[in-house]
């Protein structure tokens, strides 16, 4: 989902409790913060050395132990609006990053209304060989 969509979503979703759900079922504990909202370009070589780029709008979302606050839409919302000197375009994919063990980054699938809630569906974010004609791996790809 890209950014624009996104805050398309929360503005119209209001004062509804926010949560994520992880790829696993599993939800981030409803007291999480978002830490951060940044803009992150990579740029690298692939393993067939073609020069490539992704961006995308990171949130970051940590877990502490103070469980009597839940965000609500209209507040990530808000968050968001402080964000345009750094954010560069609205069309790029956002992404959540959260560390159960490690730290995971997980692309925003969907987000629903569910039941007075705004549910945000993550998918995970799997690698790949980007140049299978030059990967030299049988059924690499």
């Amino acid at each position: 989902m890209n950014l624009s969509d996104f805050e398309t979503i929360l503005r119209a979703s209001g004062d509804a409790p926010i949560s994520f759900t992880l790829p696993d079922g599993s939800a981030v504990p409803p007291h999480f913060h978002l830490t951060e909202v940044g803009y992150v370009r990579k740029d690298f070589v692939d393993c067939g050395g073609v020069r490539r780029t992704d961006e995308y709008c990171a949130l970051q979302l940590w877990v502490a132990s103070d469980v009597d606050h839940q965000l609500k839409a209209s507040k990530v919302a808000s968050i968001l609006d402080h964000t345009q000197s750094v954010i560069p375009r609205k069309d790029l994919d956002v992404q959540v990053e959260y560390q159960q063990n490690s730290l995971s980054v997980y692309r925003v699938a969907s987000a629903d209304r569910i039941l007075g809630k705004l549910v945000v569906r993550l998918e995970s974010k799997p690698t790949a060989c980007l140049a299978p004609d030059q990967c030299g791996v049988s059924g690499c790809c």
